[in-house]
């Protein structure tokens, strides 16, 4: 063998450690070996430190850095970010030996980098795969390091434009595993380079030279995410704790589930060794498969070009920014027809890191059983061992939450835990109720502080809305068909626009879009002294009690007068864009929301002086009752009108469209108050019993005539409490909610 040969496989064998090429004869390989170990150091440290490892390359995952590396050798257009795309058997590529092969070392740039990169390595070798990825025509394999090697470097297959590249350190021969062991360590320095953190510092001990700096000048920049990040999503929802319960009442909506449960129980925490309240979020919706689980835990998607009237989600921030706020810790738990998903966005797991983590697990149906995804069970593992250890969540836990879903049953369970607190307590107060008791004893989640949101013109304190969520689930959508229950009992919907007195619905335009206004009195709002519009997006309520026209200067002013409006319509733009805040708690300052104002104070306005502020009342028998009654059916979900004089109250609390007094199918349409037509109930002076009703309005008249003679032209209509019998006063007493105006 010529001189110049042996030589070069000299170098070669120094530069590889221990890799010796199989065609060498048996009397080369000991001088080559016996040079090795009479230690030419001086060659390793000034061949490794300054020949080759020139271009820095970043290592990435699902376009998460892993680790910044060095290349030994590079070829000429190689790119200078790697993304993986794929983990692979090594048994099953069997064409690596034909491939040109590299180096790659690592040069991380901070200590969560160097980390990453061991337990990447670690992971490869432990588990004998092999780390592909693409871009344009370049391709890489990154190799498993061999046992008992460190984990600072590894070998690199790689190709361009299909074919096997020139490798200016020679072509690997043989089996793939033997690979490059640890060539840089201990002979000679590693560098470490210089780039700047989120803040702007630089975490560095030298700096790249200038090929380096032309190759990182060429790099796409990522956003990379601080754990504490997660805490400021929390604050979306920071004034108003509902809100982000309402995210994921909406995700229910969107996802077509008929049925919403939302408790909070206690569970046993391993970490702190005592119970620890957990609130629970599960509905039988469509469930969300592994690629709809990634976009959830993403830090927002691109927004819909156009406006979906029958979705609420939009900014793809409603899951991290509700989950934050409500608790430090939330586990994901998804099924749909094929596949199981976990996902963990959990504070706790991603405290001391520098970049965020979020563990998912996916699993996918293989006959009747779910599978772990086999090219990415390992990885799989390592988070559901990560999911275990941070969470009170083990497999038989587990096991009993997916049991919730039944065999075939598709849908979404949501916990949080290490919830939100309230000085020494938690933000959030429960109640469990009493099964199967009246609706007075049903259990509730309350706002502990108990404070009424702030608006203008409010002067009651008496808003449950704002502070109940039974209250404010009871109205939180227009038009009302998921079932939602709260700490086990079923919330009754209250569909405001259903359930008015002396109902007017006003119809105009609006910058050349139509709205249309519901307009009415309500009893349960004139005993608490509130009045207002609610108005609707999506069918979803967006603002509550918001003051028009008079009512803002005087509290009192329209007293008991609600007004229901939908404005998802002149609340978006052709271009996709709505004027609607991403915590779907209010409505931005634009001009079409100024109009939308001005309109609600003119019909208000003219609402009080026409149907309201006519007729005065010195000492309240009169009661709000409404113009039409409707019940539920708890199968369909349609609303069905009552006949007038009939007792809603008899009702069962379950009630269907059989039954009295409908006595019909689910399949007949809903009944609706037509546009524009005043009606008038029939018993407008309360719960009059039949008998009496004659003789008293006899009395009411006569009593009315007397008082009009003494005082004029001023009419108005006196008590009939102190002419009516006694047993029927003493019946009235006994009403609820009767109202006593003045």
């Amino acid at each position: 063998m010529p001189l110049l040969l042996l030589s070069s496989l000299l170098k070669t064998s120094v530069l590889f450690s221990i890799y010796i090429p199989f065609f060498v004869s048996p009397l080369i390989r000991r001088t080559i070996a016996s040079r090795f170990m009479m230690g030419d150091l001086a060659m390793v440290e000034e061949t490794s430190c300054e020949d080759g490892f020139k271009q820095y390359i970043k290592v990435t995952k699902d376009r998460r850095i892993i680790c910044q590396t060095q290349c030994l050798n590079p070829p000429a257009n190689m790119p200078a970010v790697w993304n993986i795309t794929d983990i692979i058997r090594e048994e099953k590529l069997d064409f690596l030996s034909e491939l040109s092969c590299c180096l790659l070392r690592r040069a991380p740039e901070n200590s969560y980098q160097e980390k990453e990169w061991g337990e990447f390595l670690g992971f490869l070798r432990k588990y004998k795969r092999v780390a592909t990825g693409k871009h344009e025509s370049f391709e890489f394999f990154i190799l498993p390091p061999k046992e008992g090697s460190g984990l600072s470097s590894t070998n690199v297959c790689y190709r361009e434009g299909g074919k096997p590249s020139e490798c200016p350190a020679g072509k690997a021969s043989g089996s793939t595993s033997c690979v490059i062991e640890d060539a840089c360590s201990p002979y000679c320095k590693e560098a470490v380079v210089g780039a700047p953190t989120l803040d702007g510092s630089a975490k560095a001990i030298g700096r790249p030279d200038k090929t380096t700096q032309q190759n990182l000048s060429l790099e796409r920049n990522y956003v990379r995410a601080d754990p504490s990040y997660l805490k400021t999503l929390g604050h979306t929802h920071s004034g108003w704790i509902f809100g982000a319960i309402a995210e994921f009442v909406d995700n229910s909506r969107d996802a077509k589930a008929t049925k919403l449960e939302i408790s909070i129980d206690m569970i046993f925490s391993k970490a702190v060794g005592r119970e620890i309240p957990m609130l629970c979020i599960i509905d039988d919706g469509c469930g969300m498969n592994h690629q709809e689980v990634l976009q959830m835990v993403s830090f927002g998607h691109r927004q819909p070009d156009a406006d979906d009237p029958n979705r609420i989600g939009r900014f793809g921030i409603g899951f991290k920014t509700g989950a934050m706020k409500l608790g430090k810790d939330a586990l994901v738990l998804t099924q749909t027809a094929n596949s199981r998903s976990i996902a963990f966005l959990s504070q706790t797991l991603n405290e001391g890191k520098d970049n965020l983590e979020i563990p998912i697990v996916s699993y996918y149906r293989n006959g009747q059983f779910m599978e772990l995804d086999k090219q990415n069970e390992a990885l799989f593992k390592h988070n559901l061992k990560a999911i275990k250890e941070f969470s009170p969540f083990d497999k038989y836990f587990i096991g009993e939450k997916v049991g919730l879903f039944s065999n075939n049953g598709t849908g979404t369970q949501i916990y949080i835990w290490n919830l939100d607190e309230w000085g020494s307590n938690y933000s959030l107060q429960w109640e469990s109720g009493i099964t199967g008791a009246s609706s007075f004893h049903q259990g509730d989640i309350l706002i502990r502080s108990r404070r009424v949101r702030a608006r203008p013109g409010q002067m009651t304190q008496m808003v449950p809305l704002d502070y109940s969520l039974r209250s404010y689930l009871e109205v939180i959508f227009l038009d009302p068909r998921m079932k939602i229950y709260v700490q086990g009992s079923q919330v009754k919907s209250r569909p405001l626009a259903r359930s008015l007195n002396k109902t007017v619905v006003e119809n105009g335009t609006i910058m050349g879009k139509p709205v249309q206004l519901t307009l009415g009195c309500s009893q349960l709002e004139w005993e608490e002294a509130n009045s207002g519009m609610f108005l609707y997006w999506h069918g979803r309520l967006i603002e509550a009690y918001k003051k028009v026209g008079s009512m803002m200067h005087n509290g009192d002013n329209g007293r008991g007068v609600i007004g229901v409006i939908d404005v998802t319509n002149i609340m978006a733009e052709d271009n996709g864009h709505v004027w609607v805040h991403n915590n779907k708690q209010g409505f931005q300052d634009c001009e079409v929301y100024a109009e939308l104002e001005k309109w609600l104070g003119e019909k208000s306005d003219r609402y009080l002086d026409e149907h309201v502020d006519k007729v005065e009342l010195k000492a309240g028998t009169g009661v709000y009752k409404p113009d039409h009654e409707w019940v539920q059916c708890d199968k369909c979900r349609k609303w069905r009108m009552l006949s007038h004089g009939f007792n809603s109250k008899s009702l069962p609390l379950q009630w269907f469209c059989y039954m009295k007094p409908f006595n019909g199918k689910c399949e007949i349409p809903e009944q609706e108050v037509e546009p524009g037509v005043i009606t008038i109930s029939s018993k407008r002076l309360g719960y009059t019993p039949t008998g009496d009703r004659e003789e008293i309005k006899g009395k009411f008249s006569r009593k009315a005539a007397e008082t009009s003679e003494n005082i004029g032209e001023n009419i108005s209509s006196q008590t009939m409490e102190d002419d009516l019998p006694n047993d029927y006063s003493e019946r009235r007493k006994r009403l609820r909610r009767s109202c006593r105006k003045s």
